[in-house]
Order: C-alpha cells, then sequence, then structure tokens
C-alpha cells in the first residue's frame, strides 16, 4: 500500500483528500504545518507527498526544495493562487505537478495515481543489468541511472525534467504538441495545466542550451508545440 503525506493546515480540506486517497487504498497521514511536515518527510519513507503551499513555519517552496534535495519522491504542490509565477516557481523548485484550488476530490487522487504508476515503472526499469544510455549531440542520457551529461559536464535533473528530455530525445525530428507532451510524461488527459510543459522546456533549455534565445536542442514551433533537433 503506497504511503502518502498531505501537508495542509485547513482541517476540512486535509480530510476530504485524506478520506478520498484511503478509500482509492492510499495510507494517508496528515501534518498541519510546514515544520512538522518537512520532519516527517525526511526521516519517514513516503511514496508520495502533497504540500499545500501557505502552511504555518516552513511554507511549501521550502519545504518542495528541501525534499528535493533529498528525495526524488513525486511531488504535488497545491495552492489557492492561481499566478503563472507561483507555479513556475513550484515546478523549477522540483514539483511534480501543482494543482490550485479548488480542484475536485477525483481529481487529485487521478493525478496522485499517474504520478505513483509513473515513479513505479522507473524504479522498476533501474535494475536492468545494462545501462540504457541516449547519446545525441554532446548530451548524454543514461536512462537506467538517471543521469545527464552536457559535453561531459553532469546536471541535475528532476524527475520530469529527466522523462521529458528522455522522450523528445529519443523521438527526435518529430513535433509534439504540449498536449501530446502532457499526456505522455504525465499520463494524464487534459486533467492538469500544460503551461506546465512550458515551465519544464525553459527550465531544460537552461541547462542544455548555449544561449536559450537560439536553442540547438529543443526547438520551438510555433502554434504547434516543440521538436528534438538531431
Amino acid at each position: 500500500m503506497s504511503r502518502i503525506l498531505i501537508v495542509e493546515d485547513e482541517a476540512a480540506i486535509a480530510d476530504l483528500e485524506r478520506d478520498y486517497l484511503e478509500l482509492s487504498g492510499f495510507d494517508v497521514e496528515v501534518e498541519n504545518d510546514g515544520t512538522s511536515g518537512l520532519a516527517s518527510a525526511i526521516t519517514e519513507d513516503y511514496d508520495l507527498f502533497i504540500l499545500d503551499l501557505m502552511v504555518p513555519g516552513i511554507d511549501g517552496f521550502e519545504m518542495c526544495k528541501e525534499i528535493r534535495a533529498k528525495k526524488n519522491t513525486p511531488i504535488i504542490m497545491v495552492s489557492a493562487k492561481k499566478d503563472d509565477i507561483d507555479k513556475i516557481r513550484g515546478l523549477g523548485l522540483g514539483a511534480d505537478d501543482y494543482i490550485t484550488k479548488p480542484f475536485s476530490p477525483s481529481e487529485l487522487v487521478a493525478r496522485v495515481k499517474a504520478h505513483l504508476s509513473r515513479y513505479d515503472r522507473l524504479i522498476k526499469s533501474s535494475t536492468k543489468v545494462e545501462n540504457d544510455l541516449v547519446e545525441i549531440r554532446g548530451i548524454k542520457i543514461d536512462k537506467t541511472a538517471r543521469r545527464v551529461w552536457v559535453n561531459g559536464e553532469e546536471k541535475q535533473f528532476t524527475t520530469k525534467e529527466f522523462d521529458l528530455l528522455t522522450f523528445l530525445a529519443e523521438n527526435p525530428n518529430h513535433v509534439f504538441t504540449k498536449e501530446d507532451l502532457f499526456k505522455e510524461i504525465w499520463d494524464m488527459n487534459s486533467v492538469g495545466d500544460i503551461a506546465t510543459v512550458t515551465v519544464h522546456i525553459k527550465k531544460i533549455r537552461e541547462k542544455i542550451e548555449l544561449n536559450t534565445t537560439k536553442p540547438q536542442y529543443i526547438e520551438t514551433i510555433w502554434g504547434v508545440g516543440y521538436r528534438f533537433k538531431l
């Protein structure tokens, strides 16, 4: 049974989230402030974190940053803030998803299942004996070890950044829409904000491109989507 930690200071919302997740077969624990939430997240074993952005003590941004520095466990951030800048900041700190309130409990359950399913497949794939490599024009992607080198220098990628880069690199010269990429990487059909894709592309470019204004690897095909150039 997958263990989920919810850090949420609004008791009614936390109880609703827990009830729906427990009905779906998950083992759920709730912390009501960021300080105790971060302590539990770091010291105990969980399969997924749901972090509210505005909680007493340590806020969701800092919790996300601290957790991601130590674990690759999926993180879903929840907030009443709908500004793109907050989404960009959360995703940039390593969150895998960002949901704005109000949202339906069934949507949360769907996202939780999608992230856990994908993470489980990634963990199982790492048991291969020989490392699975993708190498294109100075970029080396080790799919087994989940490591990336750009011109010999190792770069750090979040889970979704790595997945997105790998998918594009394995399908060069193919143009994908944001909807295509959201479905492939997040395992969901328009359940979330596809602007998430744009944010992740931006973060990837900052790590692999010499000049992000003139990308040599991931091209924007205006009005359509993105393409990894051979």
